[in-house]
């Protein structure tokens, strides 16, 4: 059967909100027209998505199989349409995204200057959207820091990098030239704690019983602010944190702190020849800086 794209954009807001009043306001349909339209999904499937009475709405087994593979299918669909349009309207662009700390200018430039016609762009992302955008179609390719999630992506490693913890200037251990991860062991760590596993499965490391909340950092200029307030530390790859320099923060080396990996990602069914031209160029200046993964992955 062919899936309803415009059902599946309903579901997914069903899903997420699990609330048919929220979601049909976030769709900006009347709740009984949302209710309709999922009770004829539900029919076109032949499976129950949600369990639902007066008090809640809960997704069932099938329901959540399908938000799961829900997502990657319609940021696909919304990338589509993003390539057909631009091509439609005759703009030839090229969208780089990179995360902090990695400077792209060079591959930028070497793609320009083989395609004298071709617009090349650049983006800034973050954690939380460095893979969302080549997903969506709002890149071609993106520079992505591991762990990402792989669903919907190609990737290409390209290189590695040592990590290193962020502490206050005054802190006891910030003018060491390295440390172990032992000795931060009774630290507070700003981040999700599964960012840094290695830390947070230490042996003999206390509970957190700090009474303040973990705050909700989305930027590196946020997570340097809690560090300079002496409100705990923070993990950063080692480019990141030379990048933000500032003198009242200090960055140490860890010395069992494993690399943290970086990689050229871009969306699994965009077959574009200049994508796949960027890849190699990417992993060649990879290599030329001395610092380049042999992987192959995803051509």
């Amino acid at each position: 059967m062919d899936v309803d794209l415009r059902k599946l954009r309903y579901f997914v807001a069903v899903a997420e909100e699990l609330h048919f009043g929220r979601a049909a306001a976030r769709l900006h349909i009347a709740q009984p027209v949302l209710s309709r339209q999922i009770r004829a999904f539900e029919q076109e499937l032949r499976a129950e998505l949600f369990v639902r009475d007066r008090r809640s709405t809960v997704l069932t087994e099938a329901g959540r199989q399908l938000l799961t593979d829900a997502r990657p299918l319609l940021a696909s669909a919304e990338a589509l349409h993003r390539r057909v349009q631009r091509a439609a309207h005759g703009r030839s662009t090229f969208t780089i995204a990179f995360m902090p700390g990695i400077i792209v200018t060079a591959e930028a430039r070497a793609i320009a200057e083989r395609h004298p016609d071709l617009s090349v762009d650049v983006v800034r992302t973050s954690p939380r959207d460095q893979a969302d955008v080549v997903r969506e179609g709002r890149a071609d390719v993106s520079y992505v820091r591991l762990p990402v999630d792989k669903r919907g992506l190609s990737l290409r490693p390209l290189f590695s990098e040592p990590r290193v913890v962020v502490l206050p200037r005054e802190h006891r251990l910030a003018g060491k030239e390295s440390v172990d991860l032992a000795e931060l062991v009774e630290e507070r760590l700003l981040q999700d704690p599964d960012v840094v596993p290695e830390w947070r499965d230490l042996p003999n490391r206390p509970s957190d019983s700090d009474p303040r909340p973990r705050p909700v950092l989305s930027s590196v200029e946020e997570k340097l602010e809690h560090v300079a307030a002496a409100a705990g530390m923070v993990i950063l790859p080692l480019s990141i944190a030379t990048f933000y320099t500032r003198p009242d923060v200090a960055h140490v080396a860890v010395d069992d702190l494993g690399p943290n990996q970086v990689c050229l990602a871009w969306a699994e069914d965009n077959r574009s020849p200049l994508v796949r031209e960027f890849v190699d160029l990417a992993a060649w200046q990879a290599q030329a800086a001395g610092r380049g993964s042999a992987g192959r992955d995803g051509w």
